[in-house]
């Protein structure tokens, strides 16, 4: 019986380096998933991106890098795992391409949003919402910062990225693939 390839991902984690909680250095993010197996270990800013490959499927990959976090963090700390193909196709599902980068915001979620998520937002100020398989896209025309804007509560994980974010770590999810 052979051994599985390793397969590259991209882990999303949830709360992290936000508004001065959930402080984990990205040196230690890197220690800890190499300390589990995981190879090609390469994080990306101070907001919990990592790129690693495993020879566990995503789920695997997700509950053995959540329960390391656990242990580092004494509490739990949420990821959401996704392929290099599934990171692309967010990438280019964009809906507000010709936006500034910045100023969209993805929300990963574990399941696709419920369809009357826009409809359930509150705070809503000129901000623009889309949904996309497992995303909820913001375009934030006054920027992240500025706005009010809260999305209805998901049902499981959720975190946000901007588009240069997404981009990068599809970039990277790819390098490693």
């Amino acid at each position: 019986m052979t051994e599985p390839t390793a397969s590259p991902f991209v882990a999303l984690l949830c709360a992290v380096n936000v508004g001065g909680t959930g402080r984990l250095p990205m040196s230690d993010l890197r220690d800890l998933c190499a300390s589990v197996g995981f190879g090609a270990v390469r994080t990306y800013i101070a907001s919990g991106n990592v790129v690693f490959t495993a020879r566990l499927g995503a789920d695997g990959a997700r509950t053995v890098l959540e329960d390391a976090l656990r242990e580092y963090a004494g509490k739990p700390v949420g990821a959401l795992i996704r392929t290099p193909g599934e990171l692309a196709r967010v990438r280019d599902a964009n809906p507000f391409a010709g936006a500034v980068p910045s100023r969209v915001g993805v929300t990963f979620l574990d399941a696709p949003p419920e369809t009357d998520t826009a409809e359930r937002a509150a705070g809503a100020t000129g901000e623009q919402i889309a949904l996309g398989a497992r995303e909820i896209y913001v375009h934030y025309p006054d920027g992240m910062g500025r706005s009010r804007l809260r999305l209805p509560p998901s049902a499981g994980r959720a975190t946000t990225r901007n588009m240069n974010t997404v981009t990068r770590l599809a970039a990277l999810a790819a390098e490693a693939s």
